[in-house]
């Protein structure tokens, strides 16, 4: 569902309400791409995964499967993950942590609950992105990178814990090597505390992990699993309600000017790559994640955006 709200401070905005996906295993929610909004600057995919509450003896298993044109990040707040891919990274990631893989030409990669976790359950809860990488990069040889949660550049003042994940923004750097100009970053905001969002980038939008926003100038409040796209220049004040805290995630980044197809896993500017990369997954011409001799078929007829 989506809100087209005029007057967002003088300004328009469009307020999104995520698909849920509860076949997954983690209760995801799909705020990017939707039929109202296909990107926010380069990103093309926003799942909120969780909050899922594993009992022991019991977890999650997303089978390995590829990605073609794009970078992937993930963003842990609760839980463990364990990551495996065909270049032969295995890596858990904790809270506080970020995963960055590079898929460019082609990878293959596997996601499940970390034997630790499957044996005493848990929480899990996180953000996962996908970036469009610029069109000279989409073939890019693949990469992964993680970074520990003292490598994330962070912020604390004010009752405001701004965490970069990667990008630039509020004065920091992330470590994280991106290919092109962008910010996703993490703010927790605790009773009655405020942030400005820069207006840097052309494009920016909120997403509501946890609790409720307030916006200046606005009657309503945004509560959890909204995404908040902004008009250009918009200057946006947001302010944690009093005695409660919200979590959100801001994102942004100038648009790439080349529209972007999307089928499956599969991100390009150029629909005839997405059919090699269908035709390779189906006659298994992708490498393989060492160790695992599962993985999911290419889908008869899945969700095509553009």
């Amino acid at each position: 569902m989506s809100i087209h709200a005029s007057g967002l401070l003088g300004l328009d905005a469009t307020v999104l309400s995520p698909i849920c996906d509860p076949g997954d295993g983690l209760n995801s929610r799909r705020a990017l791409p939707s039929p109202d909004r296909r990107m926010v600057g380069p990103f093309v995919f926003l799942d909120h995964l969780g909050p899922r509450v594993f009992a022991a003896g019991h977890g999650f298993d997303m089978r390995p499967h590829p990605h073609i044109g794009l970078a992937a990040v993930t963003h842990l707040i609760d839980g463990e993950i364990i990551h495996r891919d065909s270049l032969g990274a295995v890596q858990a990631i904790r809270p506080g942590e970020v995963n960055w893989m590079t898929a460019g030409s082609g990878v293959v990669h596997s996601e499940r609950a970390s034997p630790r976790s499957r044996a005493s359950g848990g929480d899990l809860l996180g953000i996962q992105a996908w970036v469009a990488l610029p069109a000279r990069h989409e073939e890019a040889e693949p990469d992964f990178a993680h970074f520990g949660a003292t490598e994330v550049p962070r912020i604390c003042a004010e009752g405001v814990e701004f965490t970069l994940v990667a990008g630039r923004s509020d004065g920091l750097v992330s470590p994280v090597k991106t290919f092109s100009d962008m910010v996703l970053a993490q703010i927790v905001l605790t009773s009655g505390a405020r942030y400005q969002v820069k207006p840097e980038y052309a494009e920016r939008a909120i997403y509501v992990i946890s609790g409720e926003v307030e916006i200046s100038g606005q009657p309503r409040t945004f509560g959890e699993a909204e995404l908040i796209v902004l008009k250009l220049g918009a200057e946006i004040v947001l302010r944690a309600p009093a005695f409660h805290s919200v979590r959100l995630m801001v994102m942004g980044g100038e648009p790439l000017p080349e529209p972007r197809h999307i089928y499956w896993n599969f991100v390009s500017s150029s629909r005839e790559r997405i059919e090699q990369a269908k035709a390779d997954w189906r006659e298994g011409r992708f490498p393989a994640v060492p160790g695992e001799p599962d993985f999911i078929p290419l889908p008869e007829d899945p969700v095509r955006i553009g």
